[in-house]
């Protein structure tokens, strides 16, 4: 089998399981459908690719199950447009995903080879509304004004408000808070003047925030 009839059927396999979640957004549907999966997966995890599971990458980091990203992104209702930050860059997936819809999304990582690996998908993939950073989030992107769409994947213990105040009025974020030492559960926060709407969505694996620029990893 192609790598091309391999991306098909995965995403097919993907657009039925989350069918049924009522998830069939046809513009964020597209945007995965034309963001190839394995290119963003370690080669000896190819075949896991649109697979539910989470898939390790470098620096102790994970990439989520494909199943995850789709969900926090119809929660996230990214439009065009909008400008996007993202902090946990990965392996870049998801930012490319966004980078298909908005109109720019900037995405942060604190190590180094996680950063340059991305960056160059996203050069493979022409995606030049994305700007792939170096940075420590853990408090906050001053400088870079205000954003629509807000997504962390690095769980917080509690909400980070540093990001909250970054978000236009009408904009939301959506970030893993951690519930207790084992359960993490995402939380979309929606922005209305000086006015917050807190609503606690799904459980969702997770990966604590570490403070530092690793610049050698």
């Amino acid at each position: 089998m192609t790598g091309r009839m391999v991306e098909k059927e995965g995403f097919a396999a993907v657009v039925l399981r989350l069918r049924s979640e009522g998830i069939s957004d046809l513009d964020l549907l597209t945007a995965v459908e034309q963001t190839p999966r394995s290119l963003f997966v370690p080669s000896q995890f190819v075949a896991h690719a649109y697979s539910s599971r989470t898939i390790p990458i470098d620096c102790g980091a994970f990439m989520e199950g494909v199943d995850d990203v789709v969900r926090v992104l119809h929660h996230l209702k990214v439009k065009p447009g909008q400008r996007v930050l993202e902090i946990g860059t990965g392996s870049g997936f998801t930012a490319a995903v966004l980078g298909r819809i908005a109109e720019r999304v900037l995405t942060v990582d604190r190590y180094k080879t996680l950063v340059v690996a991305a960056q160059k998908r996203m050069e493979q993939l022409s995606l030049r509304n994305v700007i792939v950073r170096q940075a420590d989030g853990t408090n906050g992107l001053q400088g870079e004004g205000t954003f629509d769409r807000i997504l962390l994947s690095t769980a917080f213990p509690s909400m980070p408000r540093f990001y909250a105040d970054q978000l236009v009025s009408g904009g939301s974020m959506m970030v893993p808070l951690m519930m207790s030492d084992t359960v993490c559960r995402m939380v979309r926060l929606t922005k209305t003047g000086s006015r917050f709407e807190r609503e606690e969505l799904f459980e969702v694996p997770y990966q604590p925030i570490v403070s530092q620029v690793a610049s050698f990893l």
